[in-house]
């Protein structure tokens, strides 16, 4: 790699260091570190809510789904905006004002509000677990950047990655995570773009997609039902209980704010960020045809683009990697602080403690999510199973807490261990599931248990 890009690509690292050293100094409790004190604007909210969202893991995977079946890949990202849109129809004017009034700063906190403590613990539980696990898949997509580029090896690319993303987390809080997700947002986006038609050409135009790549990576019906649904069923419900969005809503000024938020955010994600990853996955398969499909861009970028062409994009997947990584991250941590510590063994702890704390956590959690790293070998499979664990026991009792009057904890309960533990059981033990993915048993089981606990309540 040019001495140039090396610059560009250290230059930025050393800039986000920065910015979360700067907000070090600035913090003092943790309503600033979760909820950045609720005073934050829709246009930053807005493209923290779709770095965040798209990040490392859909950015990488995106363009490994381009390389191996089209631009019919970009679908994916349409479930993000399906859920963009709905979340600020029917969530958001239910939660921010809530949130508000009692100064949440986790989801889990909802759902003891609408149910009981039990629910809260075990809701926190679920978040927790599954975010150390994304952040695992962020950590991974980092790690096969910096292999391709770098030419390190996997492990040492994801103890690199994972330094940067746990030292920047937890120095800086969401405030810091917010304001740099803006400038990563805007770095990846202008760094796509331009490599887009650098790409085109190594790949030979529209005429070397045509001659390279099957006719069907060119449709956009190049998708099975079965993968449509999984999709649906495990990224739009994602956003009815992914804690990082909670913390996104609870940061911004007020109800009209967050839902602008969401609805720019939707729009970000498809058509815009789809076609752009779909189709540069698509151009790495004609450069690199017989590549591992989720290395074939960063190996595009790295030998195809000028220099500082090249350490430009590469900063913008870094920038996505970081975006997705630093608030699951936090996300997780806040789980265990807000949720755990502060809940159940020392509601008392003067706010230097807890912040304290909350800075330790984020480092092991971090050292956690580097295991996931080293074990899972695609990014996009961390992803999604970290998404249809959480969803899987969290979405059914979600939905209730939304819509209905009086729900009970204990059919909250039931559903939530029936949906998440048929997800974990089922991901383990892939023999015994009777459908082609795991969350299209665990998902409507854990509606089955807790419509069942109601009629046995009503019974008695």
């Amino acid at each position: 790699m040019h001495i140039i890009d090396i610059i560009i690509i250290v230059a930025y690292m050393l800039g986000v260091l920065a910015v979360g050293f700067y907000f070090l100094r600035r913090q003092g409790t943790t309503e600033e570190y979760f909820v950045g004190d609720r005073s934050m604007g829709a246009g930053h909210i807005g493209l923290s809510v779709v770095a965040t969202d798209v990040g490392g893991g859909f950015s990488i995977g995106l363009g490994g789904l381009g390389f191996t079946m089209g631009i019919s890949g970009s679908w994916l990202l349409f479930t993000g905006l399906i859920g963009a849109w709905l979340a600020a129809v029917v969530l958001i004017p239910r939660v921010k004002e809530l949130g508000d009034l009692h100064g949440w700063q986790t989801y889990p906190e909802f759902l003891e509000d609408r149910y009981d403590s039990a629910c809260r613990t075990a809701a926190a539980l679920v978040s927790a677990v599954g975010y150390a696990g994304f952040v695992g898949g962020q950590i991974l997509a980092g790690a096969k950047v910096a292999s391709a580029t770098f030419g390190l090896g996997l492990t040492p690319s994801v103890w690199f990655t994972a330094a940067v993303v746990i030292l920047y987390t937890a120095s800086g809080g969401l405030q810091a995570v917010v304001y740099t997700d803006t400038v990563q947002w805007l770095v990846l986006l202008v760094g796509l773009m331009v490599a887009t038609p650098f790409a085109l050409d190594a790949a030979g135009g529209m005429e070397g997609l045509r001659a390279g790549l099957p006719a069907a990576h060119l449709s956009l019906s190049n998708v099975t039902l079965t993968q449509l649904l999984t999709w649906l069923m495990t990224i739009v419900p994602i956003w009815f209980v992914g804690m990082t969005l909670y913390q996104r809503i609870y940061a911004t000024r007020d109800v009209a704010t967050a839902r602008r938020a969401w609805f720019m955010a939707g729009l970000l994600e498809w058509p815009l960020m789809a076609f752009l990853g779909a189709g540069l996955g698509m151009m790495a398969r004609v450069v690199h045809p017989t590549a591992d499909p989720e290395m074939g861009l960063p190996m595009l970028i790295h030998s195809s683009l000028p220099v500082g062409v090249s350490g430009l994009v590469i900063a913008a997947y870094f920038s996505a990697i970081m975006s997705t990584a630093d608030s699951c991250l936090l996300a997780s941590v806040g789980n265990m602080v807000g949720d755990f510590y502060v809940r159940h063994i020392r509601p008392d702890a003067p706010a230097p403690e807890v912040l304290r704390l909350s800075r330790i956590l984020t480092l092991g959690v971090g050292l956690v999510s580097v295991l996931v790293a080293t074990s899972m070998p695609r990014v996009l499979d961390a992803v999604l199973l970290s998404y249809a664990f959480m969803v899987s026991g969290l979405f059914m009792p979600t939905v209730a807490a939304l819509l209905e009057r009086r729900p009970t904890g204990g059919e909250a309960l039931a559903g939530m261990l029936a949906g998440g533990g048929a997800a974990v059981l089922l991901n383990i033990f892939p023999s015994l599931c009777p459908l082609p993915e795991p969350i299209m048993v665990a998902l409507p089981l854990s509606a089955l248990v807790m419509w069942g606990a109601r009629l046995t309540r009503r019974k008695n």
